[in-house]
């Protein structure tokens, strides 16, 4: 596995500035694939979520984000952890086939837990779904240790949503607009007072 760069994707630290991260899918119902995995697309249109939880002390919870850009961020949540939100951090990552070491992430809090954001290389779904179990350690201490039963399923599921949404037309300006008095483009020069519409 190739060394990916240490850089977080911009949905990555959009997450990790105060989205929550299961929260990140429409209202549309999250789908059940098998194995525990559930797949929905998120809220920003823009790729998918696919999400499990384990049952074990603070019911750790992992999502896999794929944006149709190819970009994909990995979140790991825990009501036990003690992270605090935008902590960066240094942990191991090891997939069946490989991993990342000292690779970089950052805290974030969601749904009454903490933990953490991190974004790979576009390849990372690939191994993700060919891998039994993913470990993460921070050092020496181990952080969890993920059985992936059924991941191959659920990434390719993750896949066809993701294509799907590119085909799904967004949401007009109408169901956009907020404020009437609040401008389209507030940064653009000369935006005054001009509305949304």
């Amino acid at each position: 596995m190739p060394k990916p760069p240490q850089r977080l994707s911009f949905a990555c630290l959009a997450i990790a500035a105060g989205l929550s991260a299961p929260a990140a899918a429409r209202d549309d119902p999250p789908r059940g694939i098998g194995g525990g995995w559930t797949v929905a697309p998120s809220k920003d249109g823009q790729g998918c979520f696919l999400t499990k939880v384990y049952d074990r002390p603070g019911e750790t919870t992992l999502l896999l984000g794929l944006d149709r850009d190819g970009t994909n961020h990995l979140t790991v949540l825990n009501a036990n952890w003690s992270i605090e939100p935008k902590q960066s951090l240094k942990l191991d990552f090891t997939l069946s086939k490989g991993g990342y070491a000292r690779h970089f992430a950052v805290g974030l809090a969601a749904d009454g837990k903490r933990g953490f954001v991190t974004s790979f290389e576009p390849k990372f779904p690939a191994y993700f779904a060919n891998s039994r179990q993913l470990a993460i350690a921070r050092g020496d201490t181990p952080v969890e240790r993920l059985p992936l039963d059924g991941s191959g399923a659920a990434v390719t599921a993750l896949r066809q949503c993701v294509a799907r949404s590119a085909t799904t037309p967004r949401a007009s300006g109408d169901e956009k607009a907020g404020s009437d008095d609040i401008p389209r483009d507030p940064f653009a020069s000369g935006s005054g007072r001009k509305s949304r519409k």
